[in-house]
């Protein structure tokens, strides 16, 4: 069954990377962010970018930062600041072995109090690949107020699940080039 709303991650400063991460070819594609739009949105009926432009060369929509500052939590308030939903799936565009079996264990974990349903893995807490409902936005834009942009912060102020996972490659973040060509070589290995 599809899900409704997916979010893609995709605005951060790549610094470590040394080059826009999102516009890197990726399996097949001409960038990293069309490859996991083209995944994701096999898995939901709508499908966004979250940047603070339109960089790519492909048909999306996106929803631009509402804010000057730049990190997930301006993304997240952004998402539900132009959207009129109630829940929505985040996913950064740099993870792209997050496949459709850790998304449908994380909805079919979820509970429907919780206001953050996210993954936690061998490597902590995967705090962009999880479901953020409405109700974190009054306590995220009071982060925003106070210039405290951590993730993890508001992870215990609000009602917080997590959702274990076992696989261990599964969650790698493409930060390094190392770990993009790492990435290049385990996807010619695997199929999604």
């Amino acid at each position: 069954m599809k899900k409704k709303i997916a979010v893609i991650f995709a605005g951060g400063k790549s610094s470590r990377m040394g080059e826009d991460k999102a516009l890197l070819p990726f399996g097949g594609y001409n960038s990293l962010a069309e490859y996991q739009y083209k995944r994701v949105s096999k898995l939901f009926d709508s499908v966004y970018i979250s940047a603070k432009s339109n960089k790519f060369d492909f048909e999306v929509n996106i929803i631009k930062d509402c804010y000057n500052a730049s990190s997930p939590l301006v993304g997240i308030i952004s998402i539900f600041d132009t959207l009129d939903i109630d829940e929505v799936f985040i996913l950064s565009v740099d993870t792209p072995f997050v496949n459709r079996d850790i998304i449908d264990k994380l909805y079919n974990e979820a509970l429907p109090t919780k206001d953050i349903v996210i993954a936690k893995s061998y490597n902590g807490v995967e705090p962009l690949c999880g479901i953020y409902r409405r109700g974190v936005v009054s306590i995220a834009k009071l982060f925003l107020e106070q210039n405290n942009h951590r993730l993890q912060d508001l992870f215990k102020k609000v009602d917080t699940q997590y959702v274990l996972y076992r696989q261990k490659d599964v969650f790698i973040n493409l930060n390094y080039p190392n770990e993009y060509q790492k990435a290049i070589r385990m996807s010619l290995l695997s199929s999604d």
